[in-house]
């Protein structure tokens, strides 16, 4: 995807987790520099990204997605790097979603051209950056409407501009977030939307099915859009060819492939699956739910291998000063904390280690501040100031968002790319 007037973000040295340069680089010449990770050449705590990892990832879920008939659109605010975007495109999504305007402005300056925004557009200012978005024939975009009252600004909005903004009803369960709740106000929602017939298309229907739990009430919930779906259709209220009906985050996007797998709605209809921590995995919250999903999906249990973990944290070892604790130069301002701590996995020493050797299965972390995290060791555990420790992490998209360059290495250690990010 070509670079734009946008992706000018230069690595110099103010960025954090990155290599000495006497001048500011493009990101498109990091592979050249001959940085190398375990030759102490990143300036640590860095976050780094495995390239043959990324691979078997974006491999993985497309041929997933590919088995049930469905459409990939994988969600961008995990990751906010146009440049992964790039390659999930090319890897065969169908688009990108994103959660706000802003972040659908650049997707679009990036070379995104279909963007499904999962989540409600309001604010006159949110509505400007998309109306002119949609100057471009060549951009398709679509966003939820779960209320007459948000319907109605948009018509009026878009109306006053002669555009016509595609929209999807949200459907939402009680005790959850966005989305109708029933059918009361579903008819209000869709009354509203007509009343904007050359503003407004409906275009399908969207859920987000993680506010659930319990496997039984995820697929009722997806078996009653399946049904909404299908009576509009036969309304003729939807007005785009083929429909959309769309869901899944990370962890139930197998049970929503079968349930919309299977709906007939008598026209054409596009299945969008929408998760977006594959790409890099976990080993925490999204390790486990793809654990599940290894045992109960037939399609994940045939496929080769699963998804792997191909984001970590790299930091020093900077004292020692109780036997039983090691202070790493690793913090809050750098690693999810959210859902669990960093993983201790990897120890290298600089100038006597080959390469990385596991860490003793006893090392945790067991808190974080600011710049520092406590790991608690052993007396007697070989582990030295000026070690390097690479965490695994759970939640990839609270640690994305920490990092604007993040190091892309190759089975060596060796920097071959650098991935920018804008949050």
């Amino acid at each position: 995807m070509a670079d734009t007037k946008y992706q000018t973000g230069m690595i110099d040295p103010l960025n954090k987790g990155v290599g000495a340069l006497t001048d500011p680089v493009a990101p498109s010449a990091a592979g050249t520099l001959g940085w190398n990770l375990l030759d102490e050449e990143l300036s640590l705590p860095a976050a780094v990204l495995y390239e043959d990892l990324i691979q078997h990832n974006l491999t993985w879920m497309q041929q997933f997605v590919t088995e049930y008939g469905a459409r990939l659109a994988p969600h961008g605010k995990t990751t906010m790097a146009p440049k992964l975007f790039a390659r999930q495109i090319e890897a065969g999504a169908w688009g990108i979603t994103l959660a706000t305007a802003h972040q659908t402005r650049v997707a679009y300056e990036h070379g995104i051209r279909r963007v499904l925004m999962a989540n409600q557009l309001v604010g006159r200012r949110n509505m400007e950056i998309i109306a002119d978005l949609l100057r471009d024939p060549a951009f398709e975009y679509f966003c939820l409407v779960d209320s007459a009252a948000g319907v109605d600004l948009l018509g009026a909005f878009f109306a006053s501009r002669g555009q016509t903004l595609q929209v999807l009803l949200e459907l939402g369960v009680s005790g959850g977030r966005t989305g109708v709740r029933d059918s009361a106000q579903q008819a209000e929602v869709l009354a509203a939307v007509a009343r904007w017939p050359d503003a407004l298309r409906l275009a399908g229907v969207e859920v987000y099915e993680g506010v659930l739990k319990e496997e039984a009430d995820i697929r009722a919930f997806l078996q009653r859009a399946v049904a909404v779906t299908h009576e509009l259709a036969q309304a003729g209220l939807i007005r785009r060819t083929p429909a959309v009906l769309t869901g899944a985050g990370s962890a139930w996007y197998d049970v929503v492939a079968e349930e919309f797998s299977k709906a007939q709605i008598g026209m054409p209809l596009e299945v969008v699956l929408r998760p977006g921590c594959y790409l890099t995995h976990d080993v925490g919250i999204y390790k486990a739910a793809q654990a599940q999903i290894q045992t109960r999906n037939p399609i994940a249990r045939k496929l080769r291998s699963s998804l792997k973990p191909a984001l970590q944290l790299w930091a020093c070892v900077q004292s020692i000063p109780e036997p039983e604790k090691a202070i790493i130069a690793l913090g809050k301002r750098d690693a999810a904390f959210d859902a669990g701590l960093p993983t201790p996995a990897q120890l290298f020493r600089p100038g006597s280690s080959k390469a990385p050797v596991a860490v003793p299965a006893h090392w945790q972390l067991t808190g974080m501040m600011d710049q520092h995290a406590y790991l608690q060791i052993q007396p007697g555990d070989d582990v030295k100031v000026g070690d390097l420790i690479a965490f695994d992490i759970s939640h990839p998209c609270l640690t994305f968002d920490k990092w604007r360059h993040i190091p892309v290495l190759d089975a060596d250690f060796n920097v071959i790319d650098v991935v920018q990010t804008f949050f």
